[in-house]
């Protein structure tokens, strides 16, 4: 019951953040139009700056840390693929509708850096190494959104790109953050720097879910909780996706305890704003995404700690 009432506050207090978005778009302190500069801030400065101060509280380099962070990169890289397919092959005859191509794509690319960081260090904060594992997962997502993921909702090739997809502001954070590490460069930065960094990476989260907020105050509430093609995505990436995924590695003898709890709590974090940004960039049915991101944040108050559950069996 400790992981759950651990997991249960700390997600709650994440969810709150929305509160002030809110508030502000109502009052009209926050423009939609306003939210694509907030945007550029949190993807392009606070985000690489998270995976750099993550990997810099590592301290000193250690071999077995750096192969348990890569095998992490590939095993997370896998298990999205593997279920975006398996619910592809299902869905393949309905994909002439937008909604079923959300779901499939929403079902697997979770918030997994903004809104899972924070929650995997809280819960498993004896372990230093969980904040590099939530790094890579972005990493690994973000090579699937500007490839699969885009296809999916467009269905057009031209929408995919090689070059978003390796290179993105979460991929060149880590490019930047690897060889720091590799080098434990911590011990010649200065510490007021490496505060800095801390700083404006912690930045990640209380934006991406004001921003969050500031979406929801343009849309009627009930519309929200009126979506039930939303709530089955919901079941799907925040119930089924992680279950999986936990008992795909929990058998596995060489994988740490601390990599299968955060291939659960990581797998099991709402749906990727992205997926709603690529639904407003292509114009397919942006208020069901929109839903889709805001709704499954506010049912991860429940999701999350009940599924955090299996770690003590």
């Amino acid at each position: 019951m400790e992981v759950f009432n651990i997991t249960i506050i700390n997600v709650l207090i994440t969810v709150l953040y929305i509160i002030p978005g809110y508030v502000l778009g109502k009052v009209k302190k926050i423009d939609e139009e306003h939210l694509a500069s907030i945007s550029s801030l949190l993807v392009y400065i606070c985000m690489p700056l998270l995976i750099i101060g993550s990997f810099l509280s590592m301290k000193d380099f250690n071999s077995s840390d750096f192969i348990q962070m890569t095998i992490f990169f590939f095993v997370s890289l896998f298990l999205q693929i593997l279920f975006f397919i398996v619910l592809f092959l299902f869905l393949s005859k309905k994909y002439s509708d937008a909604r079923i191509r959300l779901f499939n794509i929403g079902s697997c690319l979770g918030n997994v850096g903004f809104f899972g960081l924070p929650i995997i260090k809280a819960v498993l904060s004896q372990y230093q190494i969980v904040s590099c594992f939530s790094c890579v997962y972005v990493c690994s997502m973000n090579i699937l959104v500007f490839t699969i993921g885009v296809f999916a909702i467009t269905q057009d090739k031209k929408y995919i790109s090689l070059k978003k997809a390796l290179l993105n502001p979460a991929s060149i954070g880590l490019i930047i953050a690897l060889p720091l590490y590799l080098l434990s460069a911590y011990k010649y930065i200065p510490v007021q720097l490496t505060n800095a960094i801390n700083v404006m990476g912690s930045m990640t989260t209380p934006l991406c879910m004001i921003i969050l907020g500031v979406r929801l105050s343009t849309t009627k509430i009930i519309n929200l909780f009126n979506n039930g093609f939303a709530y089955l995505t919901i079941l799907m990436k925040m119930i089924i996706f992680p279950i999986v995924c936990y008992f795909i590695v929990r058998y596995i003898p060489v994988l740490s305890f601390e990599f299968k709890a955060s291939i659960l709590i990581l797998s099991a974090v709402p749906c990727a704003s992205m997926v709603a940004n690529l639904a407003e960039m292509v114009h397919h049915e942006e208020e069901t995404s929109c839903n889709m991101v805001v709704l499954s944040t506010i049912c991860s108050v429940i999701t999350i700690p009940l599924v955090s559950l299996l770690l003590n069996i």
